[in-house]
């Protein structure tokens, strides 16, 4: 049976729960309308995250991003309703969502949203010589 966009997002646990690492993942063929004249808007989105006890799993990411082609709403909007879903799907310990949109009208929108848990404190960077 062939795929369906979906809204659920489906999760896994963290194989390394005890470590802070970043997954990073890109998602070059966002789409959406908009909400003003109905016309598509093109975006790649790129998702960096510190899971704590879950992870999204890709092919729902891939049938959720799809489930909005055919919706309307501004490029703010969108940015931080998919960050806020996967929030509360993943309940990372940081996520981050950049959205960086194509040339409309000659202008080009990058929105980038965040969320920290309130209990994390990211690690100290290490300086290699």
């Amino acid at each position: 049976m062939p795929s369906v966009p979906s809204k659920a997002l489906e999760i896994f646990p963290n194989p390394q729960p005890e470590r802070d690492y970043t997954i990073r993942i890109r998602v070059p063929e966002f789409t959406c309308l908009c909400p003003k004249t109905g016309q598509p808007d093109f975006a790649e989105l790129t998702l960096e995250y510190v899971p704590n006890e879950k992870c999204v799993e890709l092919k729902a990411l891939k049938l959720y991003v799809w489930s909005y082609r055919d919706e309307g709403g501004f490029h703010e909007a969108m940015t931080n309703q998919i960050l806020g879903d996967l929030v509360e799907a993943t309940q990372p310990r940081f996520m981050r969502l950049t959205a960086d949109f194509n040339v409309r009208g000659g202008i080009y929108t990058t929105v980038v949203a965040e969320h920290r848990a309130p209990s994390w404190t990211p690690p100290t960077p290490v300086s290699l010589p």
